[in-house]
């Protein structure tokens, strides 16, 4: 049984994965300050726990700001997962001191807490570090064009990873998220997670919002391949994978249009046009992974196509 800390563990991301540690037989330190994550969340969490994993799962209220709470919470971890973060790229543009503060000091509160701890760290970046840099599919070699305070923390993060790594030999691995989506993931609010919010309102019977003309590309990664993926990292082996970062996504990309249409015919709404609104500040135009080093190096396989994921999304919001 190993003991992992899971940041950000009411979010959809760290919630999903701390359930599946657990089923696992590990245990698990969740911690999570609530300025994101859902109490809802946590309850879902709680709710899927047979009585051996409840015992075995522990939540910190508390915020990775504070470097002795995290250092608490590493004492005989064998592997952090860092997904506590100000996630939101439009929010960060209007926040960038506050995106700084959590996602470059907390995150740097991590490793040290790792360093003392002689913990391994698997941490979440972000695919808005490449920008809109026109190469794609986007490898791990492409350039780095962050757009956004939230992609430039990011790219920091990486780099203080590999420092520590280097430096200090703390086993870093990070993932550059493309567009994840889920279960217990929060659909309202202005910066809402388009698959989120899409899927929220035509629930409600209103009709989806594209930003921009619908003719952006995303790779959509289903949540389940992103806990894939960071078990995967938790036990690697291979010194390929040590300060070092991944591509995670479906290595496919659609359109927002061709989404809205597949996402309509699964949730078996109106076939009705989406509303249009002017394009956000920050979003990038084009998105498309290549996740073929994850492949080779750690073994990642995407087991969840675009239409099964949405399946399952909606089949557990019901």
């Amino acid at each position: 049984m190993r003991k992992c800390v899971v940041t950000g563990v009411a979010g959809f991301i760290g919630s999903n994965l701390a359930e599946h540690l657990l089923a696992l037989g590990d245990e698990v330190v969740g911690i999570d300050n609530f300025s994101t994550g859902k109490e809802k969340n946590i309850e879902r969490l709680r709710a899927s726990l047979n009585p051996q994993e409840q015992e075995r799962f522990t939540l910190v209220r508390g915020d990775i700001r504070d470097a002795a709470l995290c250092n608490e919470a590493c004492r005989c971890a064998t592997v952090v997962f860092h997904h506590a973060a100000l996630v939101s790229v439009p929010l960060s543009v209007e926040q960038p001191r506050e995106t700084f503060d959590i996602n470059c000091g907390g995150f740097l509160n991590i490793l040290q807490a790792a360093r003392a701890n002689g913990c391994r760290v698997v941490y979440a970046s972000s695919s808005a570090v490449y920008g809109d840099h026109p190469e794609l599919p986007k490898r791990e070699t492409s350039p780095l064009a962050p757009l956004s305070p939230y992609g430039l923390a990011k790219m920091e993060n990486e780099q203080w990873a590999s420092l520590y790594w280097k430096q200090y030999g703390v086993p870093t691995i990070g993932f550059r998220y493309f567009n994840i989506y889920g279960p217990r993931q929060d659909p309202h609010g202005a910066y809402a997670a388009v698959i989120a919010a899409w899927s929220a309102a035509f629930r409600r019977g209103e009709k989806a919002v594209v930003y921009g003309d619908g003719s952006a590309t995303r790779d959509f990664c289903f949540v389940g391949d992103v806990v894939q993926a960071n078990i995967l990292a938790a036990g690697a082996e291979d010194a390929r994978a040590f300060g070092s970062v991944f591509n995670i996504g479906s290595g496919r990309s659609v359109t927002l249009l061709q989404l809205h249409k597949t996402l309509q015919h699964a949730a078996e709404a109106p076939d009705t046009p989406p509303a249009f609104a002017p394009a956000r500040p920050g979003d990038i135009l084009h998105s498309s992974a290549d996740i073929e080093r994850a492949c080779a190096v750690l073994g990642y396989i995407p087991r969840f196509p675009l239409e099964e994921g949405l399946r399952l999304l909606l089949n557990a919001e019901h």
